[in-house]
C-alpha cells in the first residue's frame, strides 16, 4: 500500500482511487487516502466493556490500535465470515484505527461524478453509506467511516460545546456556504455555526451543488463578496469533490478572490500539499471545530 501512494492523483482532478474490500460477499469502498497498509490478523486483545463493535486491541510496531469488526458495524451474523481476513490499518480525523474484513481484492481509480448518493428510500437515517459505485455489472457501497467511529466514541465529534467557550458572538452580516456531504456532520456544522454566530450559512450536500450556486450568483452579479464571504468545503464527497471544488473556484475570474477553507478528515502532514496546490487558503482537520471557527473569523472579520 505504500507504493500506491506514489501513484496517488494530481490535486483537484475530481479523481479518487479506492480500496475494494468484502465483508460477508458484499464490496465495499474506502478512500486509499486513508489506507496506511493492509495486514494479515494478528492476535487481538480483548477489552471488558468495550463498545460492541470493537473486538479489542493490537500491537503494531509499538502502536496500540483499536480493531474495529466490520461484519458487527454492518449488522451482518458473525458466522458469515469466510477463511480470507484481512486488516486495514486507516488514519483520518487524527486517529488510526484497524477495520477487520474479509478480504481486500483490488483497488479502482474513479471520478467523483462516478458516486451516486444513496437514496433516502434505501439509505435510512442510521446507514453507513454515503456512496453507490456501479462498477461493470457491481455496485460498490463507499462506507462513512468518520460515522462509524463517531458512532463508537462520540467524544470524537464535532462539539458544540468546544464552540460556546468562544463566548457571546455576532456574525450575521457573513454569509458562508459549507459543502459536506454527510447527514450527521451538516447537523453538528449547522448547531455550531448558529451557536459561533455564523447564523447566515448555506449548506450543499457536495461540491457541484455549491459550485453552481456560486456561478449562479456571478451570473446575476459578478460582485460574488456582496452575496458570499466565505466557503468551507470536505473532502470526499459524490459528484465533486473538495479540491475540485477549489480549484474551480480559484480559477474562476470572478469567484477567485472568494477564501476557502477545507474542513476534512483526510488533513495531515502527508497530504496538505494537495490542498495547498489547489489553493485553499487554509486546511482544517477535523474535527478540530473551534480552529475552524477561529480561522474562519480571521478570513472574513
Amino acid at each position: 500500500m505504500e507504493n500506491q501512494k506514489g501513484i496517488l492523483l494530481e490535486s483537484g482532478t475530481n479523481e479518487l482511487e479506492i480500496v475494494e474490500f468484502e465483508v460477508a460477499n458484499n464490496k465495499f469502498g474506502i478512500n486509499v487516502i486513508k489506507v496506511k497498509e493492509i495486514i494479515q490478523p494478528i492476535p487481538v486483545t480483548f477489552i471488558p466493556h468495550a463498545h460492541p463493535h470493537v473486538e479489542g486491541i493490537i500491537q503494531l510496531r509499538g502502536e496500540v490500535l483499536p480493531v474495529v469488526d466490520m461484519l458487527k458495524v454492518l449488522g451482518i451474523p458473525t458466522e458469515n465470515r469466510n477463511s480470507q481476513q484481512k486488516y486495514i490499518v486507516a488514519e483520518f480525523n487524527k486517529q488510526r484505527v484497524v477495520f477487520h474484513v474479509d478480504n481486500v481484492t483490488q483497488i479502482h481509480r474513479i471520478s467523483w461524478d462516478q458516486i451516486e448518493k444513496p437514496s433516502d428510500m434505501y439509505q435510512g437515517g442510521t446507514s453507513q453509506v454515503i456512496g453507490v459505485i456501479k462498477h461493470n455489472s457491481e455496485m460498490i457501497l463507499l462506507l462513512d467511516f468518520e460515522k462509524i467511529m463517531v458512532d463508537i466514541n462520540p467524544e470524537s465529534s464535532i462539539s458544540v460545546e468546544a464552540v460556546k467557550k468562544l463566548g457571546k458572538r455576532e456574525r450575521t452580516e457573513k454569509k458562508v456556504i459549507i459543502a459536506e456531504d454527510s447527514p450527521l456532520l451538516r447537523k453538528l456544522l449547522y448547531d455550531t455555526m448558529i451557536e459561533a454566530g455564523y447564523v447566515n450559512t448555506e449548506f450543499f450536500e457536495n461540491g457541484r451543488d455549491a459550485y453552481d450556486y456560486l456561478e449562479a450568483l456571478v451570473k446575476a452579479d459578478k460582485e460574488i463578496e456582496k452575496y458570499v464571504q466565505l466557503v468551507v468545503t470536505d473532502i470526499e464527497m459524490p459528484q465533486m469533490d473538495g479540491h475540485h471544488l477549489t480549484k474551480k473556484i480559484k480559477s474562476h475570474p470572478d469567484l477567485q478572490k472568494l477564501p476557502v477553507i477545507i474542513f476534512s478528515s483526510l488533513i495531515t502532514d502527508d497530504l496538505r500539499h494537495k490542498g495547498e496546490k489547489v489553493g485553499a487558503e487554509d486546511q482544517i482537520s477535523k474535527p478540530e471545530i473551534t480552529e475552524l471557527i477561529l480561522r474562519m473569523d480571521k478570513l472574513i472579520l
